[in-house]
């Protein structure tokens, strides 16, 4: 080095009184800003009711795609079957888009016409 101390040039000190000043608020009041945890959006996820998809169908997706059991699943078949909708289950978005896109890929595979919907919770 030239022997000069870097800590003493003018713009060291100049960054010395800013580093400073950052920590001052002057007249101003620091607020601590809370963040609040919000759960995420849910979604139902419908199956619609049509008059070519057989009800053992229906019920093998429920039990297959949605987990439930066949009780379950026999129970929210024939309210699709007498109402002409039922909810399959209630999901994060991702999770009920992938629901419906299983559901119309099983059902396309096997020929029939069922569909999923997505609707907000």
């Amino acid at each position: 080095m030239n022997g000069r101390d870097v800590r003493s040039t003018p713009q060291s000190g100049y960054a010395e009184q800013v580093s400073q000043r950052q920590d001052q608020t002057g007249d101003a009041v620091k607020e601590r800003v809370k963040t609040e945890k919000k759960e995420p959006v849910q979604y139902k996820v419908v199956l619609l009711n049509d008059d070519y998809t057989t009800m053992e169908f229906v019920v093998q997706v429920l039990e297959n795609v949605f987990q439930k059991t066949p009780a379950e699943a026999y129970r929210i078949m024939m309210h699709v079957h007498q109402n002409g909708r039922g909810i399959a289950g209630v999901y994060s978005w991702e999770v009920a888009e992938t629901k419906v896109e299983t559901v119309t890929s099983l059902a396309r595979d096997a020929q029939f016409p069922l569909r999923a919907a997505i609707e907000e919770a």
